[in-house]
This record gives structure tokens, sequence and C-alpha cells, in this order.
């Protein structure tokens, strides 16, 4: 179907519908003088089967973009890209075993008429923000038919409509009144002037040109207003499905709604829409299921009860009140003390005293208690007199209510944060495997965007068919370990492998270490049994890891920074001239996830009712970290305490490993680097992984962390050194990158004892809005660092851009293609290249991991610089073989290592000034917005450790 028409139907009915087609890559003309480089990589198109084709040449692209160009030529309209432009797509990869999966996007056509934008002002302005929709959607059935000419357009909710088709006037003002309504808390009519302005005609001209495979920007203004006609369909359709928004997503309690009985809280699911091209020449809609909580319409005595644990019979202490009032401010109630008339307030405040002894002055000056009160006017006698009322007027004008005759009103989300029970209750309801695609399914069908009023207004027809899409299964790189193992080389399978009678390539050397233990209730005996279980089973496992020599230390987990320091000046006076390689800490089980996440978790415990304790012991990882990489310079191995007891001689192999990687041992390298390191192989490489982590949004002192690793043994590319710094508040981009680059050039160069001929960048956490200032900032700041240590050469740069929030789900396409029947998911080293990747550009989604929690996820991989000139099957196969070789894990990853590492890395240095709320400011020299004191101060990093791997 030729572009302009795939679009064209007109606005109102009469849509054939679409089905979703398995491939639609045929039509792509074959191009086969890429391939004969210099390298003499094999021709990829030998292998391919009928729908494996390349892409078209420059010449066919063009001739296929030609009637396009005239016809805008003739209406005055020049398409140029706009700089950068990224590398466009070199073909379709071949390699692997072909398969077929499903993805939830679903194939859709927009109406090809003029789309128009128009400005909306209402004043006086609506409160509560609702009465925007509810103003518009008057003056629309008021008005649509005489002064909107007919037209029934879309509004966004704020101050945008789109129509199809011009509207008879550009600007025009309107009168509406909304009536009084006791439901709304609305006690009078409200009267207001809504003003609609002309502002823009949307041309879509841009978006049938990328659909055609031309190489030009992303028509965002296009997707944007198409993406808002689909958002005012969801509350504008037939059914009574009652969405709320949330962001860009919608939830409703009808889609799925999971609950536990004791926790007042609920996860509902809800769903995500977006606009997003094809390469067929078409449109899809990208259908995502996500959850969200809210408040269960409980009695505000049994959600108190439930939530809080508070007992309702006492006085509160300072802390119980303090976290009532946390937990209940903002939340909507409504009475039930009046019977039928439910009044409805919004939780300001708790009153101080309890409502025994809170009196207030009654409209004849008279002096009432509360208590009184509601027994004379109500006949109600108050249990839970204990409690302090609730404040639903101002601090000034006080208007209290006791907490047992107030309702939470029903729809309301969960503001807060939720404590480590109601997360891990929550979650399990939501990480399914098959529901979550019927649940795709089923929102697409019950949302019936095919029939509507707005549907046949934009001419919308959305299919209910998850798209098929032709994709292919890499297979896994065969892994060598060292050779006086039993397995002495290794096809993992499925996505995961373990190290039974197998042993590390390079054991590393640790002589002396120490064992410090935050659990008092372990035994000293039982303590020791475990280190020398550790020890053995490291050695067994290729680790040098001498018997424990020193006496174990125990500790309580409040005085870690002290006891630690004291610990580690003991050990170093018996080992007298002898340093320590490795501190071992045994830690607390509910430690929580104590990595790099730590600095990100602290918020969510702070409405646990044993926050302190457990706040405590969650710090207790941070400050180890902190004290051992910051301070003493040793390097660290946390366990936590149920490892102690394990009866698995993998999970005390893992914990070798790990130790084995930060001591500066190499787990396992490639059998045939030739065949898993394509173009890497080839000529020394080296390869970089970037990232940055930004602070929570309640902390306003914290910096933003930019890290930077890269390889530095080519060609096993296993190790890798890291250079993080802090930069200014929220700052994506960057800071001083081209000297982060410098310095991990000449530790390559050092480690390698060559110079690096090309170079691999992977770069984690930017967002599509931020590809272009990545490769106008970032890129030539690379370039920079390479020309000013290598006398102005050129670097050989493949810039790509790593991404996992694009919400793209895959699901096999029937049940033989499980990799696993308990699992129900694609195999690991999934890819798709074709389809719904980008029309022109050089992208893949990888799914190169065993996903265990839910749907997959693949990764999408975007190109935004080659010099390299990578195949599609090189790059997408050096990515895949990358993910097997994390050195913590005997299991492939979700993303490439480098990208993994660099994000471990910054996380890390966050949770380093997590550890020190009092730490030094510094002002910031990042052009940051700071609180008057600054930016706090990023510790400095030993030198001991700078060159490990102490981050992994």
């Amino acid at each position: 179907m030729p572009p302009g028409n795939h679009h064209g139907g007109g606005r109102r009915g009469g849509h054939r519908r679409i089905k979703a087609s398995p491939s639609c890559a045929e039509k792509a003309g074959d191009r086969d003088d890429h391939h004969d480089d210099d390298r003499g990589r094999a021709d990829q198109s030998q292998h391919a089967d009928p729908r494996q084709t390349l892409v078209a040449s420059d010449a066919e692209k063009a001739a296929a973009a030609a009637p396009l160009l005239e016809e805008f030529a003739a209406l005055g309209i020049q398409v140029r890209r706009a700089e950068p432009v990224f590398p466009p797509r070199p073909g379709y990869g071949a390699a692997g075993t072909p398969c077929v999966v499903r993805a939830n996007r679903f194939l859709a056509r927009f109406v090809d008429e003029g789309l128009h934008h128009y400005d909306v002002n209402i004043s006086p302005d609506p409160t509560p923000k609702g009465e925007y929709m509810e103003v518009m959607s008057k003056l629309v059935s008021e008005n649509q038919h005489t002064e909107l000419g007919g037209r029934f357009p879309a509004y966004d909710g704020c101050g945008s409509l789109f129509t199809a088709g011009a509207l008879p006037f550009d600007t025009k003002v309107f009168k509406v009144t909304l009536s009084a309504c006791a439901d709304k808390r609305r006690m009078r009519a409200r009267k207001y002037k809504v003003v609609i302005k002309h502002a823009a005609a949307i041309s879509l001209l841009q978006l049938r040109m990328l659909l055609a495979g031309y190489p030009t920007d992303i028509p965002a203004q296009a997707l944007q207003v198409l993406d808002n006609v689909l958002r005012d369909v969801v509350f504008n359709k037939r059914d009574d499905m009652e969405y709320i928004a949330v962001g860009r997503s919608f939830f409703s309690q009808k889609l799925g709604c999971a609950k536990d009985g004791t926790l007042g809280v609920e996860a509902w699911k809800g769903l995500y829409e977006s606009i997003r091209p094809m390469q067929n020449g078409g449109l899809s809609v990208l259908v995502d299921v996500s959850s969200s909580v809210f408040i269960e319409p409980l009695l505000l005595i049994d959600f108190v009860q439930k939530t809080l644990k508070i007992d309702a019979n006492r006085k509160l202490t300072k802390p119980d009140h303090a976290k009532l009032l946390k937990a209940v401010r903002g939340v909507r109630i409504e009475v039930t003390h009046r019977g039928s008339e439910r009044r409805k307030y919004r939780i300001t405040g708790l009153s101080m005293n309890p409502t025994k002894v809170l009196s207030f002055k009654s409209p004849s000056g008279a002096t009432k208690t509360v208590i009184d009160y509601f027994r004379e006017k109500y006949n109600l006698k108050l249990k839970f007199n204990f409690l302090p009322c609730l404040n639903v007027g101002s601090e000034q004008k006080p208007v209290y209510l006791p907490i047992e005759v107030c309702k939470i009103v029903p729809r309301q989300r969960y503001q807060k944060k939720l404590d480590g029970s109601q997360v891990s209750t929550l979650r399990k309801s939501t990480c399914q495997f098959q529901p979550e695609q019927q649940s795709i399914c089923q929102v697409v069908e019950s949302k019936q965007h095919n029939g509507t009023k707005h549907a046949n207004e934009f001419g919308i027809d959305v299919d209910d068919n998850l798209t098929t899409i032709n994709a292919r299964v890499l297979p896994p790189p065969n892994l060598k370990y060292h050779d006086s193992g039993s397995e002495k080389t290794w096809s993992p399978m499925n996505g995961h492998w373990n190290m039974k009678d197998k042993k590390v390539v390079n054991g590393a050397k640790i002589r002396n270490w120490a064992c410090v233990n935050f659990c008092e209730d372990l035994s000293k005996n039982v303590v020791e049994q475990f280190c020398f279980k550790l020890a053995e089973i490291s050695r067994i496992t290729g680790v040098e890891l001498a018997d424990l020599k020193l006496p174990i230390f125990t500790t309580r987990p409040d005085q870690v920074e002290d006891d630690i320091r004291i610990c580690y000046q003991e050990a170093q006076k018996e080992l007298i001239d002898q340093k320590i390689d490795l501190l071992l800490a045994i830690l607390p089980d509910n430690n929580g996830s104590l990595y790099g996440n730590v600095y990100h978790r602290i918020h969510s415990f702070f409405t646990s009712v044993t926050y302190m304790s457990r706040l405590m012991l969650l710090l207790t990882t941070g400050n180890v970290k902190k004290i051992c990489e910051t301070d003493i310079g040793v390097m660290s191995q946390c366990c936590r305490k149920s490892i102690v007891f394990t009866k698995y001689s993998k999970i005390l192999a893992n914990i070798a490993i790990k130790i084995n990687a930060k001591a500066g041992g190499r787990n396992s390298v490639f059998e045939d680097a030739q065949k898993s390191l394509p173009v890497v192989s080839n000529k020394p490489t080296i390869i970089f992984g970037a990232h940055v982590t930004h602070p929570s949004v309640v902390d306003h002192s914290a910096p933003s962390i930019a890290s930077v690793v890269a390889s530095q043994d080519w060609h096993e590319v296993d190790k890798y050194n890291g250079v993080v710094r802090a930069q200014g508040q929220r700052e994506e981009m960057i800071s001083g990158l081209e000297n982060m680059v410098k310095e991990l050039l000449h530790a390559f160069e050092k480690e390698s004892n060559r110079k690096p001929q090309q170079l691999i960048f992977y770069r984690d956490g930017v967002s599509w809005s931020q590809l272009k200032q990545v490769f106008e900032k970032e890129i030539p700041e690379i370039e920079k660092a390479w020309k000013a240590l290598y006398n102005n050469e050129k670097p050989q740069i493949t810039f790509i851009a790593v991404q996992k929030r694009h919400s793209l789900m895959l699901f096999p396409n029937n049940n033989n293609q499980y990799h696993n029947a308990n699992r129900k998911n694609v195999e690991p080293g999934t890819v798709v290249d074709s389809e719904i990747c980008h029309p022109a550009e050089f992208d893949f989604f990888l799914c190169s991991y065993a996903e265990v929690k839910g749907p997959s996820h693949p990764v999408q991989y975007l190109v935004l610089r080659d010099d390299n000139n990578f195949t599609a099957d090189e790059l997408q196969a050096l990515t895949n073989n990358l993910c097997y070789t994390h050195a913590s894990f005997t299991k492939a990853m979700m993303i490439a290592p480098p990208a993994h590492y660099a994000r471990k890395l910054a996380q890390r240095a966050h949770l380093y000034l997590a550890q020190d709320p009092n730490a030094a400011k510094v002002a910031s020299s990042c052009g940051a917005t700071a609180p008057a004191g600054g930016l706090k101060q990023l510790p400095e990093i030993k030198d001991e450790l700078k060159r490990s791997m102490f981050y992994c």
C-alpha cells in the first residue's frame, strides 16, 4: 500500500480491519556492497531466509521517496533532515535460529486529513483540575453541530485542542456553565469563559516520509498529536471503565486489582499507550500494562490500624503521631455520621491533643468538647477517643473530625512510600506471565478504539491482535575455564549456568583477610565454620583464598564506622608489615538489596513499623562500602546472615567469583575470541560503558553522578576500570567526559601495552529526546580526548545508546517455543531488527537474558555513530556475547556489561553520599540549581581500589 494511501479513509466510519502480518520486510531490496570490507567479513545474505533481505540501497530509497518529494515540492514544502544524522541501517541480521514472537503493538491507521492544533484558555482556572475535562466536554456537547461545524475535537486536559479538519473560526469565545452537584462538592453553579484560538496546522508529511523509509527525524509533533487523540479516546469511550490518569498511564480497578486484607492498599492494573512508527510503512499502538497502588476505600480507622499498626486504645507517642500525620495528610475522606449526606473533605492535618480532651467554641460562644458534641448532635459515642482528630480546615481555622466517623473516598492513588511487606506482597501479584499478555489484549478489546465517536472522527482503526514479528535466537558463546577443572569449556543453556566442575581462568591470591560479624546472635564458632567453608569452596573454584588467620570481630550494626576502623587497625597490628587483602562483612538478613541501589531504597523504609531499626540495618552495608572504599582502602565482600547457614556449594562459589573479580582475577573468557568478538578481535579495541544516575526527587542536596568504565584487557574484554564524578543535579549530559575518557585510555595502554585502534561506547540511560544532545555534546568530547592523546588522529567510534524504558514486551508465539515450560517466555538471545524497529536507522531489540519475574522486556540498542562499519549480525552478536561475561554472575545479563558496570559504579557513589548526611557542601560548578550551601561533595575513592572492579 503506498504510504500516502495508508492513512486515508476519511474522518468517519467504514474502516477495513487491519490484520497483523508476520513480515513486511520482503519489499526491502538487496544490498550486497556493504560486506566486502578490509576485514573480510562473511556475507550474511548467503544465510538469509526469504525475509532476511537487506535494506534498500540509497538509490532505491530515493526512488521510493521521489513521488512524495514531488508532491511536497508542488506544495512548496521542502523536506530536509535536521542534523545530526544517525547511521542508516546497514542490513538485516541473518544469524541465529529464526522464530516468530509477538509484541505488545497493534497495527493502526489514522486520518490523513489536516490535523489542527488550537490553544484553549479557561477562566477562571477550574478547581479541582478535573473540571477542565468537564468544562470542555460540556462545551463540545452544546456546540458540536453549531459553532464547531460538526467537529468532535480531542482535548488534552490542559491547554490544547486537536481537530481532524479546521474549525469554522480562528478565534472564538464560549461561555460554559456547570450546574451545582453535591457529589462533586460543587454547591453552586460555576460559570467559565473559554477562548479557543487556532495555533497551528499539524503536518503529517514528515511522518509519511519516515514511514516510507526516507531518513528523516521522527516527527515528534505529529506523533504527540496522535498520542493526545488516542488519550482522549480513553476518556470518551462507550463503556464505564472509570479510568484514572497518572502521568501518561490510565488505571482502572476493572482491569485488575490485587489486594491483601492486611495492607490497607491495593494494586490496580493500568495501561500505557503510545503511537510508534513501523518499518512496513504504517503506525502501531504500543500498549503496556502497568500497576499502581491505590488506597482501599476503608473506614479510616481500619486503614490506620492496617497500614500503621497503631494501637487505637492508647495515647499516641510523638513518633506515632508523626507517622499517622504523614500517612493521612492529603487523603480525601467522606463522613459517615450524617446519614445519606456524605460530605467530602481533604485531610490537612491532625490535632495535637487526643479527641477526649479536644474542645471548641460553638456559635453561641459556649465551649464544648468534641465528645459531647457528637453525643448530643448525632447520638454517637466515640470509641477511639485516645486518637487525635483530623483537621479538614486550615491551620488558622481548623475543622475537626474524629477518625472513626470518616471513610476513605474511593479511587485515590497512594502517594506515600510503601513498607517492605507491602512491596513484597504487591510485587508478587503483578509479576505474572501469560496473564500479562491476556490483559493487554483485553484492554485493547475493551477500549473499542474503532467504534467510538472520537475513533470515527479521527479515522482511528486499531487491530486487536498482538503484532507477530520475525525474530531470531542468537546462539550463546562458548566460555573457557581453567584446564584443571573437569569442565574446561561450557556452552550456557537457557541463559544461566553454575561453577560446578569449573575453575576460574585466573585465580586471584588473597593471603590475609578479616571477617567482621554484625549479627550479634551468631556465635563465633558458626562464623568460623562458614569462613572455613568459603575458603575451601573458593580454592575448589580456583580462587586462592587462604584460611582465615585473624580472629573474628563481632560488633553492632549501629556502630559500623568506628568499629570497622578499630577492627582494621587491630588486624593490621597482628599482621605487622603485611596488608589486608579482603574484609568480609556478615550482615543481618533484613538489609534488603544492599549494593548500588541502597541510596534510593532508604526512603521506602520511612513508613515501616520498625523504621528506625530497619533503616539502621540498611545503612550498615552502605557504611561498610563507604569506609572500606573511601577511607581505609580495602576490598570488601558483604554476606547476609542466611548465607552463613547455606548448604549449597554453588552459593559459596558465586561469592568466590565475585571476590575473584574484585581482586583482579578473571573468571572466564571466550573459547573463540575471533568468533565471539566480531570486529573487536581484529584490532586492539577499548569498550566503554557510561551512565548518569540522579538523586531522588526529595533530595535537593545530592548531585547527579556520572560514571564511565572501560575495558583494559584486549582482547579478552573482561576487566574494566572505572571513573566516577559528581555533577550538577539532574544534569544528564556527562560533564568532563573528555578527561574521563583520557584517563581510561591511559589505563588501557598501561594494562594492554598497546594503543587502542578503535572504540566502542555503550551509553546507558538516555531518553529519545536526549539522543541529539548526546550526539552533539558527548561524542565530540570522546573525539577531543582521542585526538589530544594520539596526535590529532581521528578515532574510529561506534557509539550505541542503550534504552530499557520503551515499554515493549515480547511473547512467544506458541507454547512450543518456550525455552522452559515453567517460564513461558522468549529464549535468551532473541533479537528483533525488523517491523517494530526504526524505519531507517540502525537499531535492534535484544532479549539477552532469561526473565523469571514477568514477560520479557528486551533492551533497545540504537547506533548514533558507526565508524567501524558493523554489520547487523556483527553488532548483535557482539552485544549478546558480552552479556555472558559479567564478572559477578553465572547468567546472561539484561544489558551489555559495560553499561551495567557504569550503572553499578554510579549507584555506589550515590551510596557514599547517602551514608554521610553531614557531608561538606561545595558550590556546584556545573550550572545546576543547588541549595544555598551547595551540593554534597563526593568522597574520593582510595588509590588502592581505583583500578579494580570493587563495585561489581
